[in-house]
């Protein structure tokens, strides 16, 4: 995922160079973006937050991501 901390709102946005873009409202001191990405997308897939995890590069912006638990559907 492509991270923009500090938006007006939390939203997905769309694609951005091959990788999904996600506004958020947090801003990236002390984690909160982090952990407010994982909150999100958490409720958006009807998954537990546990299952949810950074695997890279969790202090940029292009994050890669593992999600345990998620169905195609």
């Amino acid at each position: 995922v492509y991270v923009l901390p500090g938006s007006s709102k939390t939203e997905i946005v769309g694609l951005y160079d091959e990788a999904l873009k996600i506004k958020l409202k947090s801003s990236p001191v002390n984690n909160q973006a982090n952990k407010e990405l994982i909150d999100f997308l958490s409720k958006k897939l009807k998954i537990p937050k546990s299952s949810v995890e950074i695997t890279s590069g969790s202090s940029q912006k292009r994050k890669l991501l593992t999600l345990n638990g998620c169905t195609s559907e």
